[in-house]
């Protein structure tokens, strides 16, 4: 039985700083950035957003499709999460009006867990196959200011449907898997922002890509020449580049730079216009690449390397099914980018500082988001979400 992802929608934030901007506060080239990280602008979210709001607005238009009564379970990855208890994915099952009858479940793996809950939801497809799983991976990626990781900021969130008889990529069974004890990436309960060991989380990435592909290709069979597009997890965009040189080195490939160039480029796109958005990247990625690329994909074998600081990873693949076009939202995700505000530094720092109280008051939230759902008010230690 065919399984995988029926449809795809994503969502980021109404407002931007482009890096040229940080580039000149800093006074440095932004060609540091646009080009030596392979990066543009980063998304930030307002004030009355957050991964809840994301999510929500990300898996809109799929829910409007199949209505709120056909989904099974919510599977919502994240490493940003809103409490220690209570699953993020509980808010939006309510402003999506989902039925009660669905369960909801919060993953957590660094930037993995968006593959884990599509694993885990191609099983349970497969086991019912009339019930559909929505799979969502929202983040807001946060570093502190003036370090390394500050260009690679960014927020965003990816839907995914996943069904029997996918429209857009039937999923093969076949995975590799590499996990560590490692601390390349963490953020300790009490810190907002996350600490990185940047060039040890690379060195990480790239061992645990070959480990992986090593072992997918020992399970699958699949060889390096029969994948035809490659998207991988997207801290940053030269991350990609890196590890495609890479997998190409290890297989002898013997491709010219601009043929590897070519396997990649399209999945690039959306992630330079948003900054890293950790579980969500990778398949923002891959929206990427069925919306932009200007071949037919039909057909084509696509390779996925889903990376987890920690550190887990994964490298799996999937056939892109006949008329998959009929099952994207190109023009919605145009317009959600198209009509971003962008951030002078200061505004930048606004946000940046914002932090979410902590005495139990009641704290109304400014309506600065431009999507349907936002956060209300925090009132008595509580996130209130409404609908617009």
């Amino acid at each position: 039985m065919s399984v995988g992802i029926d449809e795809i929608s994503f969502y980021t934030s109404g407002q931007y700083l482009d890096l040229k901007t940080l580039a000149q506060q800093q006074g440095i080239d932004p060609n540091k950035y646009y080009d030596g990280i392979g990066q543009e602008k980063m998304a930030m979210p307002s004030l009355d957003e957050d991964i809840v709001t994301l999510a929500a607005n990300a898996a809109l238009p799929i829910v409007e499709r199949v209505g709120p009564d056909a989904i099974a379970a919510l599977l919502f990855a994240t490493e940003t999460g809103i409490d220690q208890s209570k699953a993020a994915g509980v808010y939006v099952h309510r402003l999506l009006g989902l039925h009660s009858n669905s369960r909801v479940i919060e993953l957590k793996q660094a930037c993995y867990s968006a593959t884990a809950a599509v694993q885990m939801a191609c099983a349970m497809v497969a086991r019912q196959p009339e019930r559909p799983i929505l799979v969502i991976a929202s983040d807001v990626a946060r570093y502190d200011l003036e370090s390394p990781g500050e260009a690679t900021q960014g927020c965003g969130a990816v839907a995914m449907l996943i069904s029997a008889n996918p429209r857009i990529l039937e999923i093969a069974p076949e995975v590799g898997n590499h996990t560590e004890d490692v601390m390349d990436f963490w953020r300790p309960n009490y810190r907002s922002n996350a600490l990185v060991d940047g060039k040890y989380s690379t060195k990480i990435y790239l061992k645990s890509l070959k480990r992986s592909w090593e072992n997918y290709t020992e399970l699958s069979g699949v060889t390096y020449d029969e994948i035809d597009y490659f998207c991988y997890h997207l801290p940053f965009g030269k991350m990609a580049q890196k590890a495609h040189s890479q997998l190409a080195r290890v297989n002898r490939s013997g491709q010219t730079p601009e043929e590897l160039e070519r396997q990649i480029e399209p999945t690039l796109i959306y992630n330079r216009a948003i900054g890293n958005s950790y579980t969500a990247s990778m398949y923002i990625g891959l929206c990427s690449l069925l919306e932009n690329s200007t071949d037919d994909l039909t057909a084509k074998r696509i390779g996925f390397f889903s990376y987890g600081s920690g550190c887990v990873a994964e490298f799996f693949a999937g056939v892109v099914q006949p008329n998959y076009r009929s099952a994207l939202h190109p023009q919605k995700h145009q317009k959600v980018l198209s009509e971003r505000v962008e951030l002078s530094h200061d505004e930048y720092l606004r946000l940046y500082h914002f932090a979410n109280p902590t005495d139990g008051g009641e704290h109304p939230m400014p309506e600065e988001t431009r999507g349907r759902f936002r956060l209300a008010t925090i009132s008595g230690h509580k996130r209130e979400y409404i609908a617009r």
